[in-house]
This record gives C-alpha cells, structure tokens and sequence, in this order.
C-alpha cells in the first residue's frame, strides 16, 4: 500500500475558503478576531510543537507527569477567579475542552455536592427551555430527573413555572443561563433566589452557564451579573472561543474549594493521588494560549473590546428599526434577533434560524461579535433591505 500523498494544493484551496468564509460569519457566538498568529510562531520555534504535553490531574496539585502546562492553567484560574466573584483562597477550576465541558463538571460537581447535603435523595435538574441544549444532553448523559421551565417571549427563565415545579423534598440543582442560545436572554438570577428563599429546597446547587455573556461581563457595566458574591452561584462554566477568540473550542469552569471537597476524588496513586476531573487527558496548549492572550491583552484591552462589541450590537438594532424590519436585543446582550429573511440572505451570512410564534413565528439573529465592524453591519443591512423590496438578486456591491 503507498503512502498518502500531501495534497498542498487541496489545503491550501481549503484555507482560502475559510479565511473569506469569516468575514461573514455573524449567525453564530464564534469570535473570528483570532490573532495567535505570533504564539504559534513562538510555540513552533521554542521546540513546544514537538513535545506532547498534557495537563491530566488536579492542576492545583504537583503533577507525577511534569510535561504539562499547570502552572499556567492555575493563573488563568487566578486571573478569572475575582472577576467572577471569587474568592483566590477558595477557589478551585480548570481549563475546559468547551462551554459544554464546563458545563458538564457544573451538572457532575452539583449533584456530589448536593448528595453531601442531603444524602438518599437524588436530585432535580431545573433549566429553561431556552437555555443551551448541552444542558439537556448532559443531564440525560448523567441520568438526571429534568425540568425544563417555560421561557417569556424575551427568552428569560418564567419565574412563576420555576416556582410551580420546584419541588422542596428534594435537591434543587438549578442551572442558570446568562446569555440563552438564540436571543441572548439572562436569567433573572434575585428572583430565582426569591423562589427558594420561599420553597427552601433540602438542598441547592447554583451552576451558570456563561458561555458567550461570561466573556464579555466581567469588563462591562454589567460585571454585576456573573459576580457571585451578589449572586450566590456555586460554579460558572465559560467558553474561550467565543469572545476571547481562541482558534479552538476551550473554556473555564470556576467553583469552590468547598464544593471540590464534596466530590469523589477517585485517587491515583501514579498521579499523585486525587483527579476530580471528568475528563481525564486535557488539553495543555488551551491553558497556554489563554496565558498567553491574556498578557497581551490585560483588562484594559478586554474592556474596550467589550465596550465595541456590544456598542455594535446596539447599532444593529437601531439600524434595523431604521428600515423597518422586526428586531429585538436584551439588555446587556449582543444577540440581535429578528424576523427571519429570505433564504440567499441566511445562506450568505450563515445566520442561524430560530422561531417564535409570538414573534411572528420564523426568526434568525445576529451574535455580534468583535469581527463584526461597521462595514460588516453596512453590507448586512443593505442585504436585508434588499431581501425586504422582495428582490431575489443580490444587490451590485453586496459581496
């Protein structure tokens, strides 16, 4: 059998069509201002992309297997840690494969957590309908009892339902989204506090799901949101290749060394003792990456980028109303959505379908993200008006 040849010329077509294809890429919450062009070079010229490194253990843990990248996962942590609310002496997290990783080590540490608080009694995993839908796969994955709440039109968490299924004899493992999927709604987290400073469950566990709304908050006005020393939230799962901009999906997940207490340590002796890990080999370049931009960024940079993103948003809205069509924003929120265009403008933008019967029915939306610039917003905008006269070509100038 010979050996595959290297098709360069196959590559290099495939990475050209990529390269153009972001520049519109506005339907989904993938941040396409990628600028790790000078780690890469450095990773390749330090000898690092000959090394196979990993990151498997407890990172706050002296690890058996010194090619890893531990050091710098824990000042990723550290670095997050107080923006989120938390504590450095108590807080304990990793560098995550995703939002969805993130969010499975919320679900996973909730339930050890609230077993050791209320043992015998299994738990209830309370989500809106319209959070994202790692959340019902991963309680199906975990075998958990489900209770999707009912959202209001603006894709919120109904408040009343939470209140009517919230059952009191057993754990409350309550998962709150800032920042739903389609319009980039934020979970009303005082009166979800309400509803069990009321029922007082046996037991709860607060996990946020932040992936998007996480990155950006922190360095907004709104930091108040995803604080949770007003929040009272036990974990918070945020993705990394979203706002930061990463080139690959990675994440953050934050807790509690209280609740990392309460999990089964499940003790290795080759890895100097306990993985509380679910996932065992992890990624050593995501923490690496994430060190790296945070440098070069610093707080400063994250909270311009932050301020023009949602600046951006908002100009959206304004532009749409200005032409007539349907469209709505939530406060905080850099999710535009909208009364859903014609097929050649879904296809052309890669705009992500939804639908709403109390919004007209067939909906898409822009996630504004920080590639997305006033030229970008001009020529989408121009689209739709077009797609609006009931013109079914495309407009001279449009590409």
């Amino acid at each position: 059998m010979s050996t595959p040849k290297l098709d360069m010329s196959r590559l290099d077509a495939f990475a050209r069509r990529m390269v153009e294809g972001k520049k519109r890429a506005i339907g989904y919450p993938v941040n396409q201002n990628v600028q790790l062009a000078d780690f890469y070079l450095w990773f390749a010229a330090s000898g690092l992309a000959e090394v196979a490194m990993n990151n498997v253990g407890d990172p706050r843990k002296e690890s058996l297997f010194s090619l890893n990248t531990h050091e710098f996962e824990n000042e990723v942590i550290d670095f997050f840690a107080p923006l989120y609310g938390f504590a450095k002496d108590e807080t304990w997290g990793i560098v995550t494969a995703s939002g969805t990783d993130g969010n499975n080590h919320g679900l996973y540490f909730g339930v050890k957590s609230l077993a050791a608080q209320a043992p015998g009694r299994t738990p209830i995993l309370y989500v809106s309908e319209e959070a994202h839908y790692s959340i019902r796969k991963l309680g199906d994955l975990q075998n958990l009892e489900m209770r999707q709440i009912r959202a209001d039109v603006r894709g919120r968490i109904d408040v009343a339902d939470f209140e009517r299924a919230l059952d009191p004899w057993r754990p409350a493992l309550v998962v709150i989204a800032v920042g739903t999927t389609f319009k980039g709604a934020i979970d009303d987290q005082e009166a979800i506090d309400a509803v069990l400073r009321r029922k007082r469950p046996v037991a709860v566990y607060r996990h946020v799901d932040a992936a998007l709304f996480g990155g950006f908050l922190p360095f907004s006005e709104h930091a108040d949101i995803v604080d949770r020393r007003l929040r009272h939230f036990d974990s918070i799962a945020v993705s990394g290749h979203k706002f930061f901009g990463f080139d690959e999906p990675l994440g953050l997940f934050v807790t509690t060394r209280e609740v990392l207490a309460r999990q089964n340590p499940f003790r290795v002796v080759y890895l100097n003792d306990a993985v509380p890990t679910l996932t065992c080999s992890r990624s050593a370049l995501g923490p690496l990456k994430f060190w790296w931009q945070i440098h070069r960024t610093g707080i400063d940079g994250y909270r311009r980028q932050a301020r023009g993103m949602l600046r951006h948003a908002a100009l959206l809205e304004e532009r749409l109303h200005a032409i007539g069509h349907p469209a709505w924003r939530n406060d905080c929120s850099n999710t535009v959505y909208f009364r859903r265009p014609g097929a050649w403008v879904m296809d052309k933008w890669g705009l992500a379908p939804g639908e709403d019967p109390r919004l007209g029915g067939p909906l898409a939306h822009d996630i504004v993200m920080r590639h997305e610039d006033l030229h970008t917003i001009d020529a989408f905008v121009r689209d739709l008006s077009h797609d609006r006269a009931g013109r079914q070509d495309r407009p001279a100038g449009s590409d």
